[in-house]
């Protein structure tokens, strides 16, 4: 009896820990396929080995190795959160991990029924926990599926009609047919015309995808409205003395200077990166007279970040200078970052400004579009994470997408490349060219279709926290407004509809089977 009870003992444990070691693996798949290994094929499967370790298991059970795989997923997408807040850090991880115990959870009771319900649904399910992860509680819309592949560029280019979306539903979609392709319990035979349907859906992307990136070249060349050049400027300001009273002349004079060289080139525009100038302007007026002083003297435009204050509220802004070194606009961010720009619900949460440093900004009101003469809209911070922001941008105007950033906080890790991709993602939905001008990198230049024109870096190859400065022409085209742009978040709708339908059907097909 003893005996017996040792042998159950050591076979529970053996499959605690294969099934352990399978969630692991999936994480481990899915971490690597996100910068700084960018391996994006990895993606792709990614999840397999985590639908192995579901196989026959409770709810509980699914729920929990699903919930293992996302908190060792999160911990090794944003471990750079550890340089702000460690407490924070943890919070969010074990947060974001719940959508991928709700997803384990979903595949576990789906997969007991036929494979055309897991083969569409599966995807559109893991879209809308992306979708929700986008918007609840002001959104964290970081590390979609769809942006580890914002190298592949074929694969990209359906986001002007399914936003990142799509490209997550069909890596999901992937991950799901090579999981039931090896799945002994499903006959490849006999599910051979069912496999059509991913392998047609990957078909028409790619040549949708090759069309695209062949058809946008073409149409910068053939329908140019406009060249700009744009020199975007990387002060590479460390975080710790960004706001030192101290280093304040320093700091406006590295930004002088580095300007003075990029006025070389004879720039349209030169961009600075978020809060370059390291005073609240209304405060401090010498420090935007200096600013205006340089911009008369070398006839250059000039946005620039800056705090701002109007009527005892703080603003976290981009001002624009005209070559005359008029104020000619200025746009207030419209979507703060919770618990570092503002304290949601500050009375009841008042013990936190205590715990992290939290500023306490204001949010904007207005889509402002610049004009120097093409017409641009600024991101500022992770506003880039926010597709509705973009859309919204365009359809007022904006022939050219700005980003400035400050990433300093997170310092030498894969978070500013992290950051970028969401960029990439955001010129494709709206086949706009985007600039990113950041404090400490990734700063650089992005076509309509998602490349990467240019970054700047040093003689190494680095990126981040380099010193330096980038200028480039951006062509300026006349394009009608993509799918995306015009309609939205219909694709995450379709989602949704796919499923309320598969679980009425669902539902009929087991009241079917009872009253038989």
């Amino acid at each position: 009896m003893l005996r017996k009870m040792k042998s159950h003992i050591a076979y529970r444990i053996s499959h605690i820990a294969k099934d352990f070691f399978l969630s692991l693996s999936s994480a481990t798949l899915l971490i690597l396929s996100f910068p700084n290994s960018n391996l994006w094929i990895l993606a792709w499967f990614g999840f397999v080995p985590l639908f192995f370790a579901l196989r026959n298991k409770s709810k509980p059970k699914a729920f929990l190795f699903s919930y293992l795989t996302g908190v060792i997923f999160w911990l090794g997408i944003i471990y750079w959160l550890i340089h702000v807040t460690l407490a924070g850090m943890i919070v969010l991880v074990l947060y974001l991990a719940i959508y991928f115990g709700v997803f384990g959870l979903l595949f576990s009771l789906y997969t007991l029924y036929a494979i055309r319900y897991t083969l569409l649904v599966i995807p559109a399910l893991w879209v809308l926990l992306e979708y929700i992860r986008s918007h609840l509680f002001t959104g964290f819309p970081w590390a979609l599926l769809g942006y580890s592949q914002y190298l592949n560029l074929p694969i990209i280019q359906i986001a002007d009609i399914t936003g990142a979306w799509g490209v997550s539903f069909l890596v999901m979609m992937i991950n799901v047919t090579v999981y039931s392709i090896l799945d002994s319990r499903f006959s490849i035979l006999a599910q051979r015309k069912r496999y059509l349907i991913p392998v047609l859906f990957l078909i028409v992307t790619l040549l949708y995808g090759y069309y695209k990136l062949r058809f946008e070249h073409r149409a910068s060349s053939i329908e140019h409205r406009a060249s700009l050049k744009i020199s975007v400027v990387q002060g590479n300001i460390p975080q710790e003395l960004k706001w030192d009273p101290g280093s304040r002349e320093q700091i406006l004079e590295k930004y002088l200077n580095l300007s003075l060289e990029a006025a070389k080139d004879r720039p349209d525009l030169i961009i600075w990166p978020e809060a370059a100038i390291p005073v609240v302007l209304e405060e401090e007026p010498l420090f935007l007279e200096k600013v205006k002083n340089f911009v008369k003297e070398s006839k250059k435009p000039l946005l620039f970040g800056a705090v701002t204050t109007k009527d005892n509220f703080y603003y976290n802004s981009a001002l624009l200078l005209s070559k005359e070194s008029k104020l000619l606009n200025r746009y207030d961010k419209l979507h703060l970052v919770p618990f570092g720009e503002y304290i949601p619900l500050r009375k009841t949460l008042w013990f936190l400004e205590t715990v992290v440093p939290i500023g306490d900004f204001s949010p904007g009101k207005e889509y402002t579009v610049f004009q120097v003469p093409s017409r641009f809209a600024v991101l500022i911070c992770f506003e880039d994470l926010f597709p509705e922001l973009s859309r919204e941008f365009t359809k007022r105007g904006a022939d050219l997408l700005v980003n400035i950033t400050n990433d300093a906080w997170f310092k030498i890790t894969s978070s500013p490349y992290q950051h970028l991709q969401a960029s990439v993602f955001r010129a494709v939905e709206n086949r706009l060219p985007l600039v990113r001008a950041a404090n400490t990198g990734v700063s650089g230049f992005i076509e309509p279709t998602g490349e990467i024109l240019s970054l700047l870096q040093d003689k190494t190859g680095r990126n981040i926290f380099i010193t330096g400065y980038d200028t480039q022409n951006i062509i300026i085209s006349r394009r009608s407004l993509t799918f995306y742009t015009q309609h939205g978040d219909i694709f995450v709708v379709l989602c949704a509809l796919y499923v309320l339908c598969s679980i009425n059907i669902k539902r009929k097909t087991q009241s079917a089977k009872l009253k038989a």
